[in-house]
């Protein structure tokens, strides 16, 4: 994958601004180590950092092309999975190519159909073209978000970046919290409400959408979303269409030329990609394809199971690497690893994040990375398919809020009084919950189980699966990784999308539509797994560690997290017994200790970011 950054200015000129373009787009070295790029014009200014995975001759950044007299110049960061296709109808169209590019392919589909491109487009992608002739910058950005891209306006200029980083290396771009904001890190967090950037006016390309900006305006359009239909295909139909579209997105995301891997963890999901890249190697004369798995020193010693983790992923993973024959690699991190890389995890996101959730993933992909450049990733089946509990469990199902963060009262309770009532983090939520169900895409007469469930799918594949993609894009391009998802290919997510209840749940399983369409691809033992979610420590050593971490933050009068929280509050947390609380912050990991870690993150962000509060 890539970096971009780009600078419009309608009264500057920004010919002779290239330190200050040259330092936000170093801010993004990480996401491309190979190369860097610079486009300088009065009116506008691009930056690219690149990580070659296709064409390293061809495919340099900021790319220029002409037709007919029509001049854009394009950044971009992502892969485009139909690149064939688009060439060989843009040839029909009488465009010629310099490479075998997607991004050359990319620009020119801009040059034939200018906005209306995006639709003809299926791949993970943020980009931006500047359009000399008509004075406006386009910026698009994929259906599922899984590519990240911020901008900010300020005064006369417009700033665009990969990363909130590169935006705050701006001069006008300060790391401000407004009252929204501190409900976001407060209330929301990890998660982060579509289309908000936390900083105060610092904002995100919303999935599904582009932007026209203008010397007069900056508009941001809707190119896709979600349309509820009656489903009627029969089961036997649903479930080969279902097989058909996952074994087409997992084969055309095997494209590149550097080594390809698939993470394996042993569950439903990663395993079907793996089953389906390994036979693709051997059919196309690729060899053995290399799997890969994370552990923890000791994890199994200190492994219980619960409802949320019923079993260890390691016995499935030499399962179905015995099964399928892959070069298998299993990486080992001990807590005296994950707690240094806390802080690491906070830089790749920015923000703070998903505590040693993250962590372990950085460290995990900056293993892999030594060996490979790009893998195959299982994300968003659940959301798509409806693979979490709170689809299943009724409690969950009507909470009234967002079912993977139910401790609004609890959190509210962590701020200082003063800064409760002014944030008011619990109506904040609330608000943000109302609107999302109001964006929800109904099937008129649909029953009202069957209505609520779409409800919490919208909810899932917009806030929760977005969470999931933040972290697998900051941690994975941290090291320099390209992490695909070929499960979130727009095509499959639309199709799922419609599939009633009692389908999806066919055999009376969660994602029992997945497994019937992938029978035979796998042992039974993997098919019909229960669901376990990514694999984090258990180890009691790592709980010590956070806690003397947020002690230490506590005892520290310095500290300015302690100016934002209600102190007695967050001491009684740091001392309180983590098995014995397990306060469920966040999602199906996050309890106590990851409680203690997140303060901590946030601690540490306020601290190097040198945040301040906007009132």
């Amino acid at each position: 994958m890539c970096g971009i950054v780009g600078w419009i200015d309608w009264e500057k000129d920004l010919s002779g601004e290239r330190n200050v373009l040259q330092k936000m787009t170093q801010c993004l070295k990480d996401r491309g180590p190979d190369a860097e790029g610079f486009w300088l014009t009065p009116r506008a200014a691009l930056g690219h950092r690149r990580l070659v995975v296709v064409d390293p001759a061809g495919g340099q950044q900021p790319m220029s092309a002409l037709k007919n007299e029509h001049a854009c110049t394009m950044i971009y960061n992502g892969e485009l999975y139909n690149t064939e296709d688009l060439r060989a109808e843009l040839l029909a169209c009488g465009h010629t190519f310099q490479s075998h590019s997607d991004t050359e392919v990319l620009l020119h589909t801009y040059l034939e159909w200018g906005p209306d491109c995006l639709p003809k487009l299926n791949g993970i992608f943020a980009f931006a073209i500047w359009d000399e002739r008509e004075q406006r910058l386009f910026v698009g950005r994929d259906r599922m978000g899984v590519k990240p891209l911020f901008y900010a306006q300020r005064g006369s200029s417009f700033l665009l970046a990969s990363e909130l980083k590169a935006l705050l290396a701006h001069p006008q771009v300060k790391p401000e919290l407004s009252r929204e904001g501190l409900a976001e890190v407060f209330g929301i967090s990890p998660a982060r409400t579509p289309g908000h950037g936390v900083f105060h006016n610092v904002h995100e390309v919303r999935p599904g959408s582009y932007l026209l900006v203008t010397r007069d305006s900056i508009k941001q359009k809707r190119y896709w979303q979600l349309e509820s239909h009656p489903h009627t295909d029969d089961l036997e139909t649903t479930a080969e269409r279902v097989r058909e579209l996952v074994t087409d997105s997992i084969e055309r995301q095997l494209v590149a030329d550097v080594p390809v891997s698939t993470l394996l963890s042993g569950g439903l999901d990663s395993s079907i990609i793996t089953a389906i890249a390994a036979d693709h190697f051997q059919k196309t004369g690729r060899g053995t394809l290399h799997s890969y798995s994370i552990d923890y020193v000791d994890n199994r010693k200190h492994f219980k199971a619960s409802a949320f983790q019923p079993n260890e992923d390691e016995p499935y993973v030499q399962l179905v690497t015995k099964f399928l024959g892959t070069q298998h690699h299993t990486i080992e991190f001990d807590t005296d690893d994950l707690i240094e890389s806390l802080k690491t995890a906070t830089l790749a996101r920015d923000l703070p994040g998903m505590a040693d959730v993250d962590a372990s993933l950085y460290l995990f992909c900056r293993e892999i990375k030594k060996e490979t450049t790009v893998v195959l990733s299982g994300e968003c089946a659940d959301e798509v398919f409806g693979g979490y509990p709170w689809f299943h469990r009724e409690e969950l199902l009507n909470a009234g809020t967002f079912p993977w963060s139910r401790a609004t009262k609890e959190r509210a309770s962590w701020l200082s009084p003063d800064l409760r009532d002014w944030v008011k983090p619990e109506e904040y939520v609330a608000m943000r919950y109302e609107e999302s169900l109001d964006e929800v895409p109904h099937l008129p007469g649909e029953d009202p189980i069957e209505a609520r469930r779409r409800e919490m799918f919208y909810l899932n594949i917009t806030w929760f699966m977005n969470t999931l993609l933040d972290r697998k894009d900051r941690m994975s391009m941290a090291a320099s990784l390209e992490a695909r998802v070929p499960f979130c290919d727009h095509r499959i997510v639309e199709y799922v999308w419609n599939i009633p209840w009692d389908m999806k749940t066919y055999g009376n399983r969660e994602k029992g539509i997945l497994r019937k369409a992938m029978e035979g691809i796998l042992p039974d033992e993997v098919l019909y797994r229960k669901k376990s979610p990514y694999p984090k420590t258990h180890n009691p050593a790592y709980t010590e560690a956070v806690r003397s971490w947020l002690l230490d933050i506590v005892n520290d009068s310095s500290s300015p997290l302690l100016q934002l929280v209600d102190v007695p509050s967050i001491r009684k947390i740091a001392e309180s017994d983590a098995q014995a609380s397990s306060i469920p912050f966040f999602g199906q990991l996050m309890s106590t200790p990851q409680l203690f870690a997140y303060l901590g993150q946030l601690d540490y962000w306020l601290r190097e970011y040198r945040v301040s509060i906007r009132a």
